[in-house]
């Protein structure tokens, strides 16, 4: 650590970051290694939390903003391994990179299998854990970008009534208009008129734009 960042360390200045800013947060039971990565992730720009167990980050609310997850592999309550467990069901945007003291291949194998994105080994040099963790911010952010347009179009296949629906059905698989109006024992005419109206709904430009969200949902 620099004289000037050891000096600003002192003083407990923090440079301010926005609310929307991306968040790290840190996961560690050694008081020592939590303050030096809080300074370390502050200074670069992010904003950070740090927690000292696991079931004390459980219990904070998932973040909407890009975050990642800095993780000490040996916790007192839950391990690394079984909080990246808990984690993966509803914080997926949130990529987990371990850090640990005395890691060995078989661990970090399987922190890798189940989607980590790094394994550090202590001492971690400043810039190797910097660059780590905005990887990490990258995809957390692509994540949350993709899981917003998903769920954009979920929420207009939603607004569809049942027989526009069905009619979307019968385009998406190249049905004619009147292959879908025999189908769903309609009118040719009725069955255009869900058709623009779906179109308008899912705002898809062409049948091809169509196909491919339906191929999404």
């Amino acid at each position: 650590m620099s004289t000037s960042l050891m000096e600003r360390t002192a003083r407990r200045e923090f440079p301010t970051c926005p609310p929307t800013a991306p968040v790290v947060f840190i996961v560690d039971d050694d008081i020592s290694v939590r303050e030096s990565l809080e300074l370390l992730v502050a200074y670069a720009g992010w904003r950070v939390e740090t927690f000292s167990c696991a079931r004390e980050f459980l219990a904070r609310a998932r973040t909407k903003v890009p975050s990642c997850l800095v993780l000490d592999l040996s916790l007192p309550d839950l391990n690394g391994l079984d909080l990246q467990k808990s984690l993966a069901v509803d914080r997926t945007d949130m990529p987990i990179i371990f850090i640990t003291g005395h890691g060995d291949i078989a661990t970090s194998v399987l922190a890798m299998k189940a989607g980590a994105v790094e394994f550090l080994t202590k001492p971690v040099p400043d810039d190797v854990l910097l660059n780590a963790i905005r990887d990490a911010i990258d995809r957390s952010r692509a994540l949350l970008e993709h899981e917003a347009e998903m769920q954009a179009l979920r929420d207009c296949h939603a607004s569809l009534s049942r027989r526009e629906r069905e009619v979307m059905a019968g385009v998406v698989t190249g049905r004619l208009n009147k292959q879908v109006a025999a189908e769903l024992g309609i009118t040719e005419i009725t069955v255009k008129a869900h058709r623009g109206r779906l179109m308008r709904k899912m705002r898809a430009d062409s049948v091809a734009d169509l196909v491919r969200m339906a191929v999404r949902l």
